[in-house]
């Protein structure tokens, strides 16, 4: 580490766990989530020039956060097409997620999966990557009281549907 700045293999070592985390609980499912983390490390290898010493997890949820949201904006733009009916039969399963992704239920999962984006970032960016409203603000682009304001919308709209899910 020179100067602060990590290398972009120290981040990959000791920061893959965190970036798949987060990763996982916006894409809502392993293969997007390797996919996105995928991205951010090239993202974060291009960036490590400019990379200032400071937050270095709220620098890197940002760059997840910025992964998933170009991934919504270009799913938005060009719709895939469903798979047939009998997908299961065609496919092989899915491999076991990471541990970090088992931490919540697949209840939890899908309610977060179903939340808006900014929403789903929003409570993500806090109650996963643990980051304060600030830094979401800031990463974000948006002020402080819209950050809050996602946040307690997210987590009532998360709320709603799990309560929603017991009965």
């Amino acid at each position: 580490m020179t100067d602060g700045v990590p290398t972009w293999e120290e981040i990959a070592r000791d920061h893959g766990r965190f970036l798949y985390a987060v990763a996982y609980r916006l894409a809502g499912n392993a293969e997007d989530a390797q996919d996105l983390v995928q991205d951010a490390l090239l993202r974060i290898r291009r960036g490590l020039e400019t990379y200032r010493p400071g937050s270095l997890e709220g620098w890197l949820a940002r760059i997840v956060t910025n992964v998933f949201l170009d991934d919504v904006r270009r799913r938005r733009r060009r719709p895939t097409v469903a798979l047939p009916p009998d997908h299961e039969h065609r496919l092989p399963p899915a491999a076991a997620a990471d541990a970090a992704s088992e931490a919540l239920s697949d209840d939890v999962q899908r309610a977060l999966d179903s939340l808006p984006p900014d929403f789903r970032v929003a409570v993500v960016l806090c109650d996963v990557a643990d980051l304060g409203y600030d830094e979401i603000a800031d990463q974000l682009g948006v002020p402080v009281g819209t950050v809050r304001s996602r946040i307690h919308r997210g987590r009532r709209m998360l709320r709603e549907m799990l309560s929603g899910a017991d009965t």
